[in-house]
């Protein structure tokens, strides 16, 4: 398990550029079980947060061929259809993790909805506003930021709808 510095990321240089108030969470990485659902919960419960208020990012192609962000809590499924219909797509579809690194710049496992190549649009799930702060990516493996919610939606432009499995 490698260690990384705990040194300031894109996603945190960003974030201090525009004073967006944040605490940076550092993790080893692992592993951890397969799956995204199944690693996220992992890390939360490495970090001893509450899975429920860790989001992770989701990225798809519409069937117009826009690229569209998702931010799910860890425990979590999207739902595809919900999701189509809060981007204002007939269908979306994840891209495959080969395309996740040139669409975004990110790699899987440490994208972030902050910093991406392009700002594509993002959509939470409405549970983000539950917290007075919750988890992201903080764009690396091993990084994690807390923010504030509101502030990430009003940065990002972002907006909350229902798009998980239930």
């Amino acid at each position: 398990m490698a260690k990384h510095k705990e040194e300031k990321t894109n996603v945190m240089r960003i974030l201090d550029q525009r004073k967006i108030p944040y605490t940076a969470r550092f993790y080893q990485e692992d592993q951890g079980p397969e799956g995204t659902r199944e690693y996220g919960v992992h890390i939360a419960e490495t970090l001893g947060q509450d899975p429920a208020r860790g989001f992770k990012t989701l990225v798809a192609r519409g069937a117009s061929g826009g690229i569209h962000v998702f931010e799910v809590p860890a425990p979590d499924t999207l739902d595809l259809k919900k999701a189509a219909r809060a981007a204002g797509e007939k269908s979306v579809e994840l891209l495959h993790v080969a395309e996740i690194n040139a669409v975004t710049g990110y790699i899987r496992g440490g994208c972030s909805p902050v910093g991406m190549k392009k700002p594509y649009p993002v959509i939470f799930h409405t549970t983000a506003l539950d917290y007075d702060t919750i988890y992201i990516s903080g764009g690396r493996i091993g990084a994690q930021v807390e923010i504030s919610p509101q502030a990430l939606l009003e940065l990002l432009g972002a907006e909350t709808a229902d798009i998980i499995v239930k």
